[in-house]
């Protein structure tokens, strides 16, 4: 009995799919007659829940659970109070809602969004962030060179799905209260 005991919360934690049913078919196929109770009773006193409790896995609970490797980066527009129009780079981290001010130029050119990227990875690597997989739009201002740069840092970058416009939502509403105060519109880039 001790055998089945050190078991059965083995098979359970093999597969979040196995429930005490599916357990017990399994002990049978191994030449293991034990009841369907008693499974459920080790598997209770072992502390394992249910299959399906153990199986569920929300998007939300997902995104909890890898907040702080998926920071979320964009570009937006605003006006300063002389008129002057500036773009702005801003990464935020989904864990804390840090924000990240790296750059502003009235116009962005290839070059200094690739430094943008460069002052992205040296900023995280100081913070000791583990940002792996950050998200951005497909955006024509983040140019090849954007993404090669995160690359050889070892950050492999998310595009936001097209037509889903709450995969990068968490920026795209930062940006737009960004502009709120002035009482100026804002143009987020896309």
């Amino acid at each position: 009995m001790r055998s089945v005991r050190l078991l059965v919360p083995r098979l359970a934690r093999g597969s979040s799919h196995r429930g005490y049913r599916r357990i017990h078919g399994e002990l049978l196929v191994l030449g293991v007659t034990v009841a369907v109770s008693t499974v459920w009773e080790i598997s209770k006193e072992a502390g394992i829940a249910p299959a399906p409790e153990r199986a569920s896995s929300t998007g939300a609970g997902f995104l909890r659970a890898l907040a702080d490797a998926l920071p979320a980066c964009d570009f937006f527009e605003t006006v300063a109070l002389s008129g002057a129009r500036s773009y702005v780079f801003a990464a935020i981290e989904h864990a804390n809602r840090r924000i990240r001010i790296l750059g502003a130029a009235a116009r962005p050119t290839a070059s200094w969004v690739v430094q943008v990227a460069q002052n992205l990875v040296m900023d995280l690597e100081d913070a000791g962030c583990r940002a792996r997989c950050p998200t951005r739009d497909r955006g024509g201002r983040f140019p090849r060179l954007f993404d090669v740069v995160l690359k050889d840092a070892g950050i492999e970058v998310v595009l936001s799905g097209v037509r889903i416009p709450r995969m990068n939502s968490i920026t795209e509403r930062w940006a737009q209260t960004c502009c709120r105060p002035a009482g100026r519109s804002c143009w987020t880039a896309h």
